[in-house]
């Protein structure tokens, strides 16, 4: 497993809401998040120098 760093973020609480209301479909806000930029970086195509 790689090695994992802590990144933190500032949201409206509109949106923040909208992570507290997964977790009663089962979601934690770190683990949506992981798996929304997971997602975003394999269907994109990689650029050079990034």
């Amino acid at each position: 497993m790689s090695t994992m760093t802590k990144v933190l973020i500032q949201l409206p609480v509109s949106m923040k809401r909208k992570l507290d209301r997964l977790k009663a479909k089962g979601y934690t806000a770190s683990g949506f998040i992981r798996a929304l930029l997971e997602r975003e970086f394999q269907t994109k195509p990689q650029k050079k120098g990034a």
